[in-house]
This record gives structure tokens, sequence and C-alpha cells, in this order.
């Protein structure tokens, strides 16, 4: 048995049984991982997949029972790699970071800052997507930590960590009568922003749940004409005059955003939790836990590590 056999089992599975796209993947021949996996399954005396002819098309009662045993010899074998880097390399080594552009865009940026400041030596790589994106990101070991707002915590085998709260403003250009509203000191309601077409995130994104949450509570009928992945588009649109933008507050920046005006919805929708994850099980070199802490003050390395160590896992010991 070697790292090699099982890396084609898992790879296999996660590209859907296409060996022609493992064997790419993997940097070898389609029948060298033929190869691999038949050894494997000579070794351990069970297939492990369900064959049409040549062609593998899923998993057998065996390989369903395996396939978790094979992540979790990589998985170790990843973090021997990391922790010998981490005592070998002196500081030096990459921080690979999963985050939605939100977060990128507008948390991220002084932590960022910061971190590299005090770790001149360290890479850091900042791959953007999906909140389901980034759960996978982690589950397939491609990022250390991943931070988003949407799915983190939905996920067993993450341990998911609140970094901090933040709310939604409603965005509309300066001479809107919703601007008006706000002169006057008139409150903002759900039903006259219901008046006027929405733009806002995407399912999935930065507290959208929330939003919609709040209109079905009321039984509020809107119209939402435009969904986008991130704030800079929504205002875009905004500015054109196609709608009201809602969008997490941090986006709006009043000296960038000066032509458009930001309405406070705090008390309209409720607040989000921003996380920060990763893989349950996983050894994070040194520097990995000085970036979080740098990102959210109250998650020390001794709170992250308890709460990798849980048996149970999201928020540990506390929460904000």
């Amino acid at each position: 048995m070697n790292f090699q056999q099982l890396r084609s089992v898992r790879e296999t599975v996660r590209q859907g049984f296409n060996l022609t796209v493992v064997a790419d993947t993997l940097h070898t021949s389609q029948p060298g991982v033929s190869r691999q996996i038949r050894e494997l399954e000579d070794e351990l005396g069970i297939e492990l997949f369900v064959r049409a002819g040549k062609r593998l098309t899923g998993l057998t009662p065996p390989g369903e029972t395996v396939l978790p045993i094979v992540e979790r010899l990589l998985h170790e074998a990843d973090n021997l790699r990391r922790a010998g880097e981490d005592y070998a390399s002196n500081g030096n080594g990459t921080l690979t970071i999963a985050a939605t552009h939100s977060q990128a865009r507008y948390a991220l940026p002084q932590a960022v800052r910061d971190f590299s400041t005090l770790h001149p030596s360290v890479a850091m790589r900042m791959r953007q997507g999906t909140p389901k994106q980034i759960v996978q990101m982690l589950m397939d070991g491609d990022a250390d930590i991943g931070i988003a707002t949407e799915a983190l915590a939905d996920y067993p085998e993450l341990v998911a960590l609140p970094c901090y709260q933040w709310t939604h403003a409603v965005l509309v250009p300066a001479d809107h009568p919703l601007a008006g509203d706000a002169d006057a000191g008139r409150l903002l309601t759900l039903q006259r922003l219901a008046e006027f077409p929405i733009i806002t995130y995407e399912s999935g994104y930065t507290g959208r749940g929330h939003i919609d949450e709040a209109f079905a509570r009321r039984g509020q009928a809107h119209s939402v004409v435009l969904e986008a992945m991130d704030a800079d588009v929504i205002k875009t649109y905004v500015e054109l005059g196609m709608g009201v933008g809602i969008v997490a507050a941090m986006a709006y920046d009043e000296a960038r955003d000066g032509h458009l005006r930001a309405i406070d919805a705090r008390h309209l929708f409720a607040p989000n939790m921003t996380r920060v994850a990763m893989r349950r099980g996983s050894f994070l070199r040194a520097y990995v836990y000085d970036f979080i802490t740098a990102f959210a003050s109250p998650l020390t390395r001794k709170v992250v590590e308890q709460a990798l160590a849980s048996s149970n896992g999201h928020e540990g010991a506390f929460e904000i």
C-alpha cells in the first residue's frame, strides 16, 4: 500500500470517476491510475469501485466504507508534511486564504497588511469563491483557512469560529426619495423599501438569507431586479438608477462612494456572522494562527487549538 494508490482512489471519486481527468490531475497516465487502484484492491481483497466494462461508475459498499479512511490517511500525511515544514522552514512558507469577494475586498485588507509586516517571508494567496467553493477548497486541502458569512458553520467536517457581526445598509443615489426620507428623519421600513426595485446579493452570499427572511416574515412582496456576487457590481447598477441596493454596511465607503447615500438597515435585517473555518484535524503552521488572530483578535492560538481539538466542533466555548 502506498500514497499514490490512496491518491488515485481519492481523486477518482473527486473527479466523478473520470480516469482521464484523474490522470491529468495526478500527472500520470490513465493505465497508471487503473493499475494503482487494482493493486490496492488486490491488497485489500475487496473491490472499491463499481465497473461497467473498463469504466468506473461508482463506489461499492466496501468502497464507501474505505473512502473516509483513505481521506484521513492522506489528510494526516499532509499534516505530517506541514509539521515538518513548520519546524524546518524558519518562518517561511505560503498561507492560502479562501474568501468571498466581500471579505477579500472589505474585511481582510488590514489583517493582510499587518500580517505581511510581521511575516515578510510568508507568501500569501487569496482565492475567491462562493461559500460552497470555499468549503470545497478547505476539504480538498487547497486552502489553509476559509472566511465567509454563509455556509461554513453547516459542515461538521469544518471547525468554524465566529469573527465579527455585521449588518446591511441600503444604498441609493443622493437625489433618491429614500435619501429624502432619511434627511427628514423618517425611519426606513420594509414596506417603503419594497416600493422600489431592489438590487442585492445572489442567494447564498453575504447575508442574503436574512434579507429574504425579513420580507417573508412580514409577508411583504418585493421585486429583486438584479442579483450579483459582490457589492461593487451592485453599486454600479444603483448608480445607473436601476434600483436601490442592499449591501453589507462595510462595503460603503463615504470617501469613495460619495455619490451614493447609505441608509442604516440594521433594524430591518438580522445581523450576520462572519466566520473563519479550518478543516477539522488540520495541522496549522504557526503563522496561520497569527493571521487568524490578526483578523479576529479574540481568536488566539489557544482558542483555535481548543476548537480544533473539540469533538463537537463549531464555535468553541464562546460567541461574539
